[in-house]
């Protein structure tokens, strides 16, 4: 009987020491995600707190917290069983951030300077320059399966695993053909990019690039690299741009990694990315990294100064009719790179319009000439050759161009991508854009069949 008691006794203490570590390790992290998700997706998005709850916030791990919306004082909070509480304010113009390492009266008092132009589009306009859409009629698109590639992507007949489809814009030639959008996401409501915020990150750069000549191919200008004895002051911009810096990390999202404590424990996002010590050699290995965008953005934060917060709407979004877009800030008040982009379903397709005309917008040339052409070269260490500079792209394996990520797709196909299913693919044999923004666990959805449907409606 002794060794029964014993054995109950030591089931205890694992059984106890188990929730210890999930409520100091998992727990923080749970109620981080639900309080800023639920600020954003309320205050940015324009969603009530049920339906953010329900198709948000009550899969997987993210059902454990219990999140509320505090609209008093435009604020979300999240807790993980009365534990770990968080909370997430919002912030006009700089979006919803979460306290981290910083009380709420010293970030609200911290409101930068930011002075957007009111961007407003005629009614009278085609889209992209102005907010019409005509019917489209012409033989070279069977309309009728298009349709039904877009209407078979809103279906959800299998409830373990649901499309959530939101949104499904196409464009061909640069107008839209097609569109379809859930009831409660409209054609100008802002619904969150998650990692497609890279792709806007690049843009950024290469606008850098083009306005006050930086040097990508320098060593990345950041403090803590300087010294030439540190293995990391060999780093180039183009190395982060490629995500083969070299540095360590670890991008999961079901667990403790520098990703999630990046995102949901860290005041500085790049700071934190730019202190981890260097795995491998510069250029020696491709491996996806969230932090990688973050130091961009701090080194765009560093050339820039005072110019910084006004760059993505002064030199992007307001040049080409993006009016949605708001690109949230950290507890450090420096943009979120990584992840937190929000802009409308045609907003998105006007961002992937540009990088399908090269750069330049209505004749005025917005990126670099040769840009884009750099945005779409495989980087080399990736075996694939599935990533550029922060676009993914659809070449396949140098060996088997047939292996790829949509071997039912051309290969010059290269996208933005979010992990829940928000993509924004761009096609230049056939002079096409198509934005898909599902709200999906990875690997519920047919990516490859849906543009697959849609390429094939082309004649």
């Amino acid at each position: 009987m002794k060794y029964f008691y014993r054995g109950l006794i030591i089931l205890a203490i694992i059984l106890i020491s188990g929730i210890i570590y999930f409520m100091i390790s998992y727990a923080p992290l749970i109620a981080g995600y639900g309080a800023k998700d639920l600020c954003s997706c309320a205050y940015i998005g324009g969603q009530n707190q049920a339906d953010v709850l329900k198709n948000e916030l009550g899969r997987g791990f993210k059902a454990l917290g219990t999140y509320k919306l505090n609209p008093e004082d435009s604020s979300a909070t999240g807790s993980v069983f009365g534990f770990a509480k968080k909370k997430a304010i919002y912030r006009k113009g700089l979006g919803c951030t979460l306290l981290i390492d910083k009380s709420e009266i010293e970030l609200r008092n911290e409101l930068p300077s930011i002075s957007f132009a009111e961007i407003s589009l005629s009614d009278t306009l085609l889209w992209p320059f102005g907010n019409m859409t005509l019917p489209y009629d012409s033989d070279e698109v069977d309309m009728q399966k298009l349709t039904k590639a877009i209407d078979d992507s809103f279906i959800n007949d299998d409830p373990k695993h649901p499309n959530n489809q939101r949104a499904v814009i196409v464009v061909y030639k640069g107008k839209i053909i097609a569109e379809r959008h859930d009831p409660n996401f409209g054609p100008n409501t802002p619904q969150i990019g998650w990692s497609m915020s890279k792709s806007i990150t690049n843009t950024m750069l290469g606008i850098l690039v083009k306005k006050r000549g930086f040097d990508i191919y320098a060593p990345a200008p950041i403090p803590e690299w300087r010294d030439p004895n540190d293995p990391r002051s060999k780093i180039t911009t183009d190395q982060l741009l490629r995500m083969s810096s070299g540095l360590e990390w670890e991008e999961d999202y079901g667990k403790v990694s520098h990703a999630t404590k990046m995102l949901y424990g860290s005041e500085d996002m790049g700071f934190y990315a730019s202190q981890l010590r260097l795995d491998f050699n510069p250029g020696e290995k491709w491996q996806y990294s969230s932090g990688t965008t973050n130091i961009l953005s701090r080194i765009l934060r560093i050339e820039l100064g005072e110019d910084y917060l006004q760059w993505p709407f002064k030199e992007v979004f307001s040049k080409i009719g993006v009016n949605s877009a708001l690109f949230e800030v950290d507890a450090s008040n420096a943009f979120i790179g990584s992840s937190y982009i929000w802009a409308s379903p045609r907003d998105w397709a006007r961002l992937g319009l540009l990088y399908l005309n090269d750069g330049v917008w209505n004749g005025e040339r917005i990126l670099p000439e040769g840009w884009v052409d750099y945005t779409k070269t495989p980087t080399p260490p990736a075996e694939m050759q599935e990533y550029g500079a922060q676009f993914w792209l659809n070449v396949g394996s140098i060996e088997d161009p047939s292996v790829r990520t949509f071997p039912d797709c051309p290969r010059d196909v290269y996208y933005m991508d979010g992990y829940e299913g928000q993509a924004v693919y761009i096609i230049p044999s056939l002079e096409m854009v198509v934005v898909t923004m599902a709200q999906t666990d990875n690997g519920d959805f047919d990516f490859n069949g849906f543009l697959a449907s849609v390429i094939n409606s082309v004649n």
